[in-house]
């Protein structure tokens, strides 16, 4: 099989959707020899912040001098970007050879999704290349998620937040329970910041598992004002003056958690001393969180696509302003249909000047007409575009060079921008 009827067969997957459930997951392990019995494991859940606290985990144990795998999704530009071993991304090579495999051991009366084909994949990958560990970002909730089929030495939940309601619940209490259903009797669990009813919902089920509870504010401490200097105060380890190469205050509470889960885990195969520490939070890179491509005017991307993340992203936004009093924000925005559209704009709507509207190239992307009747007040100047990279042109004509062009609202927008702006050289992408 050549890597792009691998591909082929894989997104011809999505046909099968969204499939909650372990029974075939489970079964299609047994068929491959349970690859994810052959190396250890860290697992992180939630709603906000999971791929960047999976990240910062795997960079510090990288820097520790650990092979580390990275399982995360969505990709952005490209399907190798889920699968990577000490930050290389999985060889095409590879992805054919285990598209392959998998194709022949999915069973006839259970048919893998998407998703469950992929997470395989990268389970065989990792314990073919021999890793120390792997850090693995839960897909969708948990309790169902493909994923949570391993044994983790901890695991984490970073954050609640409303959002994928009819797979999950409607509440965050209901949503904190599908969360929650990675936790496993006598491994460690870290919890993020979250409100009291899921906070409560968590540690309840973590008592009845029984599973030891560190939850940030109470066994672990995360003091500072911004990513480039704070402090972690875990259960047996200090850590002061750290800095984070990811940008915003809410990667404080992410970088919390990544240090909190390694210290719950007893620090995997060998100690991650405060050299490790401090470099692997300082190279950890996470495309499309906050993420600075461009200068005069500055673009940036984020990824935010719910409520609870846009208000991360307006507190960044915020400060911005203090810091920068004469620049506007000039926001290109699009989201899927499925999104709660005016509880995600309304945050940024105070710090904005002018919109450009537009869409992925998705099908169930919401139109830029869809998006328009979440601004029945707005009376600042709206653009619109029907591609993304034509709307960052137009955001461009409209900018100065001392502005900012915030483009966010979904991480499918993100990837189809940066790969308009790859193939076509327009944007002198940094990293």
């Amino acid at each position: 099989m050549t890597y792009s009827a691998a591909i082929e067969y894989l997104y011809g997957l999505q046909k099968h959707g969204i499939k909650l459930g372990l029974e075939t997951m489970r079964a299609l392990l047994a068929r491959i020899g349970h690859p994810e019995r052959r190396f250890r494991t860290l697992h992180i859940g939630g709603t906000n912040g999971k791929g960047s606290t999976a990240a910062m985990a795997a960079a510090i144990l990288q820097a520790s001098g650990l092979r580390v795998g990275l399982y995360t999704s969505p990709h952005l530009v490209e399907f190798r970007e889920r699968i990577r071993v000490n930050g290389e991304m999985i060889p095409e090579e590879s992805v054919a050879d285990l598209t392959g495999q998998l194709r022949g051991a999915a069973p006839d009366e259970l048919p893998p999704t998407f998703f469950e084909v992929t997470t395989a994949m990268a389970l065989l990958h990792f314990a073919a290349v021999r890793v120390d560990v792997a850090v693995l970002e839960v897909g969708l909730g948990g309790r169902f998620d493909a994923t949570n089929v391993v044994e983790p030495m901890a695991c984490a939940i970073t954050t609640i937040a409303l959002d994928h309601q009819e797979y999950l619940g409607r509440t965050q209490e209901a949503i904190a329970f599908e969360k929650a259903g990675i936790i496993k009797p006598s491994v460690p669990v870290v919890i993020g910041r979250m409100g009291r009813e899921a906070g409560g919902v968590i540690s309840r089920l973590a008592q009845e598992c029984p599973a030891p509870l560190w939850r940030l504010g109470y066994e672990f401490f995360v003091e500072g004002d911004c990513p480039e200097q704070f402090t972690y105060q875990g259960v047996t380890r200090t850590f002061e003056a750290l800095k984070c190469g990811l940008a915003g205050r809410h990667q404080l509470d992410n970088a919390g958690c990544a240090l909190a889960l390694l210290e719950a885990a007893g620090e995997v195969a060998a100690p991650i001393d405060d050299t490790a520490v401090r470099e692997g939070l300082q190279s950890v890179i996470w495309e499309g969180r906050l993420e600075l491509i461009e200068d005069y005017p500055r673009v940036l991307l984020d990824g935010a696509h719910n409520p609870a993340a846009a208000a991360s992203l307006a507190g960044y936004l915020q400060e911005y302003l203090v810091r920068s009093p004469d620049s506007r924000i000039i926001l290109v925005w699009g989201m899927m249909r499925d999104k709660d559209h005016r509880g995600f704009i309304e945050p940024l709507l105070p710090l904005v000047s002018e919109i450009v509207l537009t869409q992925a190239g998705l099908a169930r992307s919401a139109t830029v007409q869809e998006l328009r009747g979440a601004l029945p007040e707005w009376r600042r100047p709206i653009g619109e575009a029907r591609f993304p990279v034509e709307a960052l042109m137009t955001a461009k004509t409209q900018a100065r060079s001392e502005d900012l062009i915030c483009v966010t609202g979904s991480l499918m927008l993100l990837g189809d921008l940066k790969a308009a702006l790859r193939g076509c050289g327009l944007s002198p992408i940094r990293g």
